[in-house]
């Protein structure tokens, strides 16, 4: 009798696996069924987690990446085996490089298959470790809370970025006694006083200082933080792509972002630069040897990881700890009174009056200046807007500016295209009151606009913004500067109807037939209950005109 009891409360290895889920806080599980994740199913149907599902695993690997990079918590994916997993690549590929914290799960054939030839099995943990952290199977039901804990803890400790776990299939349906592993407490970590007195005392001499911020001062939660620093010690800051809203665009020492493969204004600022304060900053995001191609400007490194190894990122001093802490303790230190950094404040003037010059431009098709311009007078302070890959990226990257961390969202380490759709569904879960903004070209809307009916089912109404030219933009771009003008090739095809297409999914559809319609079409297309797509024409001849600029940009002191 008593062992009858305990079979009876004993549960499978998929309830274990979703409890461990659930003890780590697990809201949504993004994902699509299959035969050999089905107990994974059952299980999460009798949990508090709710399971969304998506219209392909690439889709699904997407919202979990977004759902990390935005809350800081592991978002999660689920597959099948074979060519469900495969899919996930591309998004568990991009959380990992844009150091989003991720956890994928995969199905997998039963143990006793692998060692034959057998129906859609690959070696999922090889094929995983290339873009993850760390991944492993489940070999036996018992040690199933070890592995989650340990995926967690992995995908989300700095740098954050994606872990995988596979699951086979017989694994998953035996029984097993356990329960989840308590997730304990991490203390922060504080860099030494030795490192912060050097980094002071060359803050304090330095002439033209600037500060280049990246997403890590963003999920170190340092904005605040860098803002004060900044000002106190009245140094210029420009921020990668993934820094944006660190400091708020309309702060006077605000340079806005760097790192177009063009020169830009702001390139001028690390020419005539004497110390370039790193903070939070990733070589991924924009590779130094872009602002220092022969490794002589002196470097602080703040983060709270040590510097990776790059011949043109060598730090004088590295100040590895917690961030908001390190830039307190050295402002104790440091002494700049009556000093500035003259040459790199002086580019601001600039900067804003080539961001200015296009707020009433009426050409059409529109200018992608203009457009985003539009977007950011529309958008509210804590409103997102989530970008694709394609030449519009490079412009939302220039011209859309942030009042706060994490408002624009740019995948620039995997630079995945797809992700603004599927992105969208998850920054609308997390943040629901939040107006929401997929940017996308045409090109990238096609590659996962099935994910709009996704978003319609689960009730996440944002607008999906295409910017329509017909073609592969960004590679067009990069074929006239290579070749000259009039040499692109294979980047042109047509396109659906967009209004008729979101119309047919039960969507709200428009289209833009001048410059003035945008503004309007915008603030009812945000205010509807049902997701909106917006096509929207747009002039790239704009992109040869600014490449054409950007090679005569004289930065003369």
């Amino acid at each position: 009798m008593q062992q009858t009891e305990k079979v009876n409360q004993m549960k499978n290895t998929a309830e274990l696996l979703v409890q461990c889920l659930e003890n780590e806080g697990v809201q949504y599980v993004f994902g699509l069924p299959g035969e050999e994740n089905l107990h994974v199913l059952e299980a999460l149907k009798n949990s508090s987690i709710q399971f969304i599902t998506t219209r392909h695993e690439q889709g699904a690997a997407f919202m979990a990446d977004v759902y990390g990079r935005l809350t800081g918590k592991a978002g999660v994916c689920l597959s099948t085996l074979g060519p469900g997993a495969t899919n996930l690549m591309t998004g568990v590929a991009d959380a990992n490089l844009d150091g989003a914290p991720l956890v994928a799960i995969t199905g997998q054939v039963g143990t006793d298959r692998m060692h034959i030839e057998s129906h859609q099995y690959l070696d999922l943990v090889a094929m995983f470790a290339p873009v993850t952290k760390w991944n492993k199977q489940i070999v036996r039901p018992s040690i199933t809370p070890e592995v989650v804990r340990k995926a967690f803890k992995r995908a989300q400790t700095e740098k954050p970025g994606a872990v995988h776990i596979d699951l086979p299939e017989n694994i998953a349906a035996m029984l097993v006694e356990g329960k989840p592993l308590s997730k304990g407490t991490v203390e922060k970590t504080f860099a030494s006083f030795h490192s912060i007195r050097i980094a002071a005392a060359a803050i304090s001499q330095a002439t033209n200082p600037l500060i280049l911020v990246g997403n890590g001062a963003i999920r170190a939660q340092a904005s605040d933080a860098v803002t004060q620093f900044a000002t106190e010690m009245n140094i210029p800051v420009a921020n990668t792509f993934m820094g944006k809203g660190v400091i708020p665009y309309t702060h006077p020492l605000a340079l806005w972002s760097v790192g177009l493969q063009q020169r830009d204004f702001v390139n001028c600022g690390f020419d005539n630069t004497d110390l370039v304060i790193a903070i939070g900053y990733d070589l991924i995001e924009f590779s130094p040897k872009k602002w220092n191609p022969v490794g002589s400007i002196p470097i602080v490194h703040i983060a709270a990881s040590p510097a990776e190894i790059d011949s043109s990122y060598i730090p004088n001093v590295e100040i590895v700890g917690d961030i908001s802490d390190s830039l307190f303790e050295i402002l104790k230190l440091a002494d700049r009174q009556g000093k500035s950094s003259p040459y790199a404040i002086s580019l601001r003037g600039n900067i804003r009056a080539d961001y200015e010059q296009y707020a009433h431009d009426d050409g059409f098709p529109i200018k992608p200046q203009k457009l985003i311009y539009d977007l950011r007078q529309v958008m509210g302070p804590e409103d997102i807007v989530i970008s694709d890959v394609g030449a519009h990226k490079m412009w939302i990257a220039r011209h859309y500016h942030c009042h706060s961390p994490n408002t624009c969202l740019i995948s620039n380490g995997f630079a995945a295209m797809g992700i603004a759709i599927p992105g969208a569904v998850a920054a609308k879960l997390v943040y629901p009151d939040r107006k929401v903004v997929a940017a996308t070209g045409d090109g990238g809307f096609m590659m996962n606009c099935q994910e709009l009916e996704t978003a319609l089912r689960v009730g996440t109404p944002f607008v999906t913004l295409i910017f329509n030219d017909g073609g592969y933009g960004l590679i067009e771009w990069k074929q006239e500067n290579h070749f000259g003008q009039g040499r692109a090739s294979f980047v042109h095809f047509g396109n659906p109807d967009f209004v008729k297409f979101a119309e047919s999914m039960g969507l709200k559809g428009y289209r833009v037939e001048s410059a003035t319609d945008l503004v309007p079409i915008l603030k009812d297309a945000l205010a509807q209950d049902v997701p909106a797509v917006i096509d929207c024409p747009v002039d790239y001849r704009e992109n040869i005109r600014f490449t054409q600029k950007a090679g005569e940009l004289n930065c003369t002191v």
